[in-house]
């Protein structure tokens, strides 16, 4: 992909199974990653834990969607190390402007606790990046965004790189031909981030021992960035 990077080029990136990343906020460049082993989320997931299924159902937080992108962008980039520089920012800014990129935003009161932003297309979604500014907030925003996008249509959650903290909340590995495979499917699908009469569901169960687990009413369902 050769010239200046644009919106409609990422776009078309993300349906090859490209992503960008810099190696750093001062690093002007774009580097395209490919890896040969691909991290995905099941859609059924994430796991979820017992202390993290009483949080949930505690309540005491706020949920909102593509409320507050540049914010939740702007904490990931925010972190020491971050793959986020000034031209892949503005990238996102400009798919959130054309409907191609969401965020999920978890607050207690004014302050943002947990955060995540991606890409959809098709029915295929791209985390990109996760934060947390109290105890489980990243994991807060991820099963909130999960149940999102289930109720969406969404069939393929691509998580990039498969990190320790992924895997703990279920998260594993696939070869990049399988991944490539469940990509061209979901991009032959459609599904939608804003989902009719969707509201989030606070009465979750933790995940049996060993599963992945989407937990929901009667039943047992980069670090701080996805990828």
């Amino acid at each position: 992909m050769e010239g200046a990077v644009t919106p409609a080029t990422l776009l078309r990136a993300y349906a090859a199974g490209v992503f960008p990343m810099a190696e750093g906020r001062d690093d002007p460049r774009v580097h395209w990653v490919d890896p040969r082993r691909r991290g995905v989320l099941p859609m059924e997931g994430p796991r979820i834990s017992r202390s993290l299924a009483r949080r949930i159902r505690r309540g005491g937080f706020e949920v909102a969607a593509d409320r507050d992108f540049a914010g939740v962008l702007d904490a990931c980039a925010a972190r020491d190390e971050t793959w986020i520089n000034a031209p892949i920012r503005d990238l996102y800014l400009e798919l959130h402007r054309m409907g191609h990129a969401h965020s999920v935003e978890v607050r207690r009161g004014d302050a943002l606790i947990g955060g995540i932003y991606g890409v959809a297309l098709g029915a295929a979604f791209f985390g990109e990046s996760m934060v947390s500014g109290a105890a489980d907030g990243s994991k807060l925003a991820l099963v909130f965004l999960m149940q999102r996008l289930r109720a969406g249509g969404f069939t393929l959650f691509d998580t990039q790189f498969l990190t320790p903290h992924l895997a703990s909340l279920g998260a594993v590995e696939i070869p990049r031909a399988d991944y490539r495979r469940r990509l061209a499917a979901a991009l032959e699908r459609a599904a939608t981030f804003d989902p009719p009469g969707w509201v989030p569901d606070y009465s979750v169960a933790p995940s049996p021992a060993g599963g992945t687990g989407a937990a929901s009413a009667g039943s047992t369902q980069r670090s701080g960035q996805t990828s």
